[in-house]
């Protein structure tokens, strides 16, 4: 494949997906704010329940340090409103029901399982910081204590003065 992927230092690339919420969301109309992006394979799994659920977990802490979260994964919004309302999610899930942002990010990709080899999701997060540069990468191979790792490298940047983007 000759597709090029975000690396970390470089410009987050931007998209624009349907919400949870009902409205659309560009990650350039969240520049002057960090962003965690996380991306899992299905709503309603255990190993993505157990992430979306510690992302809820540590949401409040994530907030005070400036962190909009959000899941994308291949799912409908119709199911990420089910996923939000059974584990009482406080941050919008989106819809990339073609795939195209997990492609744009390298998360789609050949998986591996008991001997079967399928197209999907690799469990991934991106920390974007508040000028739209990609600062972290996480290939999420263990969930446990992943979104402390998360909310650390977050409190480690450098603060921006805070004022409105004009």
């Amino acid at each position: 494949m000759t597709e090029q992927w975000p690396k970390v230092g470089e410009p987050a690339p931007d998209f624009t997906l349907p919400a949870s919420n009902g409205r659309k969301v560009s990650l350039s109309g969240l520049r002057g704010k960090k962003v965690a992006l996380f991306f899992y394979p299905q709503d309603m799994t255990p190993t993505c329940t157990q992430e979306a659920c510690d992302f809820r977990d540590v949401y409040g802490k994530l907030k005070r340090a400036g962190v909009v979260v959000l899941g994308i994964s291949p799912d409908d919004v119709a199911s990420h409103k089910k996923f939000i309302a059974q584990y009482e999610l406080p941050y919008l899930l989106l819809a990339d029901e073609e795939r195209k942002v997990c492609e744009l990010y390298g998360v789609w990709q050949l998986k591996k399982l008991y001997g079967r080899e399928y197209m999907g999701v690799v469990r991934t997060t991106f920390l974007v910081d508040e000028a739209g540069i990609l600062v972290r990468e996480w290939k999420v191979t263990r969930v446990k204590g992943h979104t402390d790792a998360v909310l650390a490298a977050a409190k480690e940047l450098p603060k921006q003065d805070g004022g409105q983007a004009e």
